[in-house]
């Protein structure tokens, strides 16, 4: 597993994530002179959009994400997102919270998948990074932090081997494996089957620096060629006119990260009710783990320190739906498969020293995904201070 991979699952899903708040933000967003006091206008969209960009930003949460670790377990990853969804004056539903964290993670995975080669994963985040300048380009200050992290990811990752590239894709994809979530984007284009799994292209543009399939070349062992044979393929190969752009500023050419949403078309995620018995949903790992109850515990803590912060005043906290109406987003949370289902326990600061058996007892009947023993305590300043910014 590559100790690099977190920054670009966060800085990507982030990015997604973002589109879709933006997207429907503006689908639900109210003229400023007509809104009620507890309907949306686009000078809330943009305080949203602010408020989230500023937290995800911030120099010392960036420094810290930056440290060699390993991936965070899917469900201590999930608590991150949650936090940050709630940065600003926006509150999410359960049932939209897991709505969205689908929809972050499906597009994400499609994109790796599709990546011509591993480095392209970090053309997929510089997309991300360009699309997220768009949203504060009238904020001078955010968008140098924005700018900053950009030339961390191209100090840090540029350098990188084609080996490193590729295990840093492996890692996402062991991350993303058991994730088969239907998106109606993917199904309505065709390229997600109904089981939740995506169809691979056979055609399109061949990775850069590559040539396209077809020939077949021998040498002896003097390294002369002495031999050509050609085949047919059974895709349409072309070959890419140049290489995306690393720098600051550039045409990245790969299109992917790109805001899928920017064209007015519906978004949602379909869960089938007997997706409980089928293949496409894979329970994580059952088998008790000695380190889960560590893991959780620790996270457990974290969240205890995260405690969202009571909005000052009488400020009015916005609530978002990213159904299209509330009896929609009353029955997915009804009816969502219980292992794409993510609990939430409300834990105090502070507690008792007779309460910590029954957390413990409650933790430790909540399942783990990808537990890491070597590294429960890692991430620790990372969690922490999402709840000082």
């Amino acid at each position: 597993m590559s100790l690099r991979t977190l920054p670009l699952l966060f800085l990507n899903l982030g990015g997604e994530m973002l589109y879709i708040l933006d997207q429907r933000l503006r689908a639900q967003s109210i003229p400023g002179e007509k809104a009620r006091k507890d309907e949306w206008t686009d000078v809330d969209r943009k305080r949203v959009m602010n408020d989230i960009i500023t937290t995800m930003f911030n120099k010392k949460f960036m420094e810290e994400l930056f440290k060699p670790q390993e991936l965070y377990s899917k469900k201590a990853l999930r608590t991150v997102y949650d936090r940050l969804a709630h940065a600003s004056i926006m509150r999410l539903n359960q049932a939209s919270m897991d709505k969205l964290y689908d929809l972050m993670t499906m597009a994400f995975k499609y994109q790796v998948l599709l990546c011509p080669r591993p480095k392209d994963i970090l053309l997929v985040t510089f997309n991300h990074l360009d699309a997220i300048k768009d949203f504060i380009c009238d904020s001078p200050g955010i968008l140098n932090q924005v700018d900053e992290t950009f030339r961390q990811l191209i100090e840090k990752y540029s350098c990188l081997s084609a080996g490193e590239f590729q295990l840093i894709r492996q890692t996402l994809l062991v991350f993303f494996q058991d994730m088969h979530i239907r998106v109606s984007i993917f199904l309505k284009d065709k390229v997600q089957n109904s089981n939740g799994r995506f169809v691979l292209p056979i055609s399109g543009p061949v990775p850069w620096g590559t040539e396209v399939p077809g020939l077949i070349r021998m040498f002896n062992h003097n390294g002369d060629e002495v031999k050509r044979t050609e085949f047919t393929t059974n895709g349409n190969y072309v070959t890419p006119q140049r290489e995306g752009s690393f720098d600051l500023y550039g045409d990245r050419v790969l299109k992917l990260g790109t805001n899928m949403y920017s064209v007015s078309r519906p978004v949602d995620t379909h869960v089938s009710g007997s997706s409980k018995n089928s293949s496409s949903h894979t329970k994580e790992n059952l088998v008790p783990n000695p380190f889960a109850k560590e893991e959780l515990n620790f996270l457990a803590r974290l969240l205890g320190e995260m405690e969202a912060k009571k909005p000052g005043g009488s400020e009015t906290r916005f609530r978002l739906n990213l159904f299209t109406t509330d009896e929609e987003e009353e029955h997915a949370a009804l009816t969502r498969p219980e292992e794409l289902s993510y609990k939430v326990i409300s834990i105090e600061a502070t507690q008792e020293p007779g309460q910590q058996a029954e957390l413990s007892r409650i933790l430790s009947e909540l399942e783990v995904a990808e537990p890491r023993p070597e590294s429960c305590g890692k991430g620790e300043d990372l969690l922490a201070l999402m709840d000082e910014l």
